[in-house]
């Protein structure tokens, strides 16, 4: 049986951990509920802008010109931006989005000449970085705090690439924020935009465009492309936050109870030693007489 000392050593241990998760748990809990504010006032943003666009584009009869919406008759270079945390003990968060993103490889790399990345957040970096270093246009981390201003450099270079033809189709990957429990990997055609539906009827249109939808659409494009990669950071710096207070409150849960089967254990062999030490003060005393 272990001896008494390492099992009051190991209870020790386990309760400082504890102190740890639970600690971790309640900071997760307090930045998840600024991380869910600030993505749910970015979605009607980004939704009303999708729509907008929808509106000016499908209002011009389905003759939108404009670079980002060009659909290439071969893609052969492919690129993935990809969005994960900095930082691990986040239950399978971070896996899930890389194994997402790996099953999007097995599908299209085949009829592909070229694939690159764009990796936001050290553990994707991390990841890609030791088995294709070479198709890593950018990696670097997500930070603590998001902007707009780091969304925005992310989606200009992927425009740029786009538009002077490196590459021909760029594919967004993310974790949406579902619920606490639930964050699910997300993939999205960033470019080309996708073409929006013309209009039925052009003089159904209620608005009026001035100077012209043309020039409305080379601001709204490029805003809508920089939007769509802003929202996959809120949403995965939600996800992250949700996943790792999850994670954190089951490792509590589990330290409490292998606290209980470690102190039951102690209690066994305390009373052991008890019993034993009886037995051989009897045994001594009945020796003596």
């Amino acid at each position: 049986m272990a001896n008494l000392k390492d099992i009051k050593r190991r209870i020790t241990s386990v309760q400082s951990t504890q102190k740890i998760t639970s600690a971790m748990k309640m900071v997760a809990a307090a930045k998840l509920r600024r991380a869910q504010e600030a993505i749910e006032n970015a979605r009607p943003y980004a939704e009303r802008m999708r729509s907008t666009l929808e509106e000016v584009a499908g209002g011009m009869g389905g003759n939108v010109e404009h670079p980002l919406f060009e659909v290439r008759a071969e893609v052969k270079s492919l690129e993935l931006i990809i969005v994960t945390s900095d930082r691990g003990l986040a239950g399978a968060f971070n896996n899930a989005v890389i194994k997402f993103a790996e099953n999007i490889l097995k599908e299209r790399e085949a009829s592909l000449e070229k694939v690159s990345f764009t990796l936001l957040g050290k553990k994707v970096g991390d990841y890609y970085k030791r088995r294709r270093a070479n198709d890593i246009l950018e990696a670097s981390p997500t930070g603590n705090a998001i902007t707009y201003a780091q969304a925005a450099e992310v989606a200009q270079g992927a425009a740029h690439r786009f538009e002077t033809g490196e590459v021909d189709e760029v594919i967004l990957i993310y974790s949406e924020f579902i619920t606490t429990m639930t964050q699910t990997p997300r993939s999205v055609q960033m470019l080309p935009v996708p073409a929006p539906e013309a209009a039925e009827d052009t003089d159904a249109n209620p608005y009026e465009i001035e100077p012209s939808p043309e020039k409305l659409l080379a601001v709204l494009v490029p805003k809508a492309v920089e939007v769509e990669v802003f929202r996959a950071l809120l949403e995965s710096q939600a996800g992250e936050h949700a996943a790792r207070m999850t994670a954190m409150e089951s490792a509590t849960q589990n330290t409490q109870e292998l606290i209980e089967k470690l102190t039951l254990q102690y209690n066994r062999a305390r009373q052991a030693a008890i019993t034993s030490e009886l037995v051989e003060i009897v045994t001594g005393a009945q020796a003596l007489e």
